[in-house]
Order: structure tokens, then C-alpha cells, then sequence
């Protein structure tokens, strides 16, 4: 776990630190890599956060969101004290075995599901993930199911891959 302190800037709306050389080569290190984001665990003043860190506009940037640290977009200026280290815990998403059956009955969603881009993939097995109750996933699933035939809305999107 390596300590530092940092001021709050703000690149858009978005708050961030950057993170001290010194502590990016260890992560690097840790990580075994330099290219991509890092998947980093730790703390903003004594709060705990999972997070990643990402090389954004030739920089690598900690980007600190209102769950980490409240009001952060209001307090840029502000000097935070961090902790951080490499997570090397897995955290790649599980589908739900009810979608992925959904999916597998309707071969054309199916297909309009593995042409969508990762990261709009991921979106849609997150949200089904984060349901509670199994009559919401049912729900959800056709919902599902029907924005990838571009018969309705689904995760505030009008059609698939916008």
C-alpha cells in the first residue's frame, strides 16, 4: 500500500489527483504492466474506495468520485490524503445464467448482443447483476431481450451501440 497526498484538480467536470511518479512506477510494477487501466484499491481520507486508474490525455489521472470522497466536485483545490495499491482480485462481470439463456433462445438478440462493443456489454450484464429481486431480473431480461431487437428502451438507450 503506498501513501501520498495530493491536490484536487478537475479536467471537465470530472475531479481527479494525479498520482506521485515514485507510486506509479510501483504500481506499474505490482501490475506487471504500463498500458491500460490499472485496477487499484485503498483510501481518500480514510474512506475506502475500489477504483481504476487511467492514463487519460497522455497523463494518468485517479479520478475521485462523490462516493469517495462527498461533495468532490466542490471541493477541487482541496489537499487529500490517498492510499492506493494494485488489486489483482478478478473482476471480470458474470452474466446472469437467466440472460445468457434468454439469449440463447433468441439467436437474433444473441447476435446484436456479441456485435455491441464491450463496454456497452458489460453495461447491460452489470445492470441485470445489480438487481435484487428475481422478479425485477425477469423483467429486466425481457427488457433486455426486446432493446436488442430495437423493439423498446432499455438502460437510457433508444436503440443498440448509441
Amino acid at each position: 500500500m503506498y501513501t501520498f497526498e495530493a491536490t484536487l484538480e478537475r479536467i471537465g467536470i470530472n475531479p481527479f489527483v494525479f498520482v506521485p511518479d515514485s507510486v506509479l512506477t510501483s504500481l506499474f510494477r505490482d501490475a506487471g504492466r504500463t498500458k491500460g487501466p490499472i485496477p487499484v484499491y485503498g483510501s481518500v481520507n480514510g474512506k475506502a474506495y475500489t477504483q481504476t486508474l487511467i492514463r487519460y490525455q497522455g497523463c494518468w489521472r485517479f479520478y475521485i468520485n462523490t462516493v469517495m470522497l462527498p461533495n468532490s466536485p466542490k471541493r477541487i483545490g482541496e489537499t487529500v490524503e490517498l492510499t492506493i495499491a494494485f488489486d489483482p482480485r478478478d473482476r471480470s462481470l458474470h452474466p446472469d445464467p437467466d440472460f445468457m439463456e434468454a439469449l440463447v433462445q433468441v439467436p437474433e438478440a444473441h447476435a446484436v448482443f456479441q456485435s455491441l462493443s464491450p463496454s456497452l456489454r458489460n453495461e447491460i450484464i452489470r445492470y441485470i447483476a445489480s438487481l435484487k429481486t428475481s422478479a425485477s431480473r425477469t423483467k429486466n431480461i425481457q427488457r433486455a431481450i426486446g432493446f436488442l431487437l430495437g423493439n423498446n428502451r432499455f438502460i437510457g438507450r433508444d436503440k443498440p451501440g448509441r
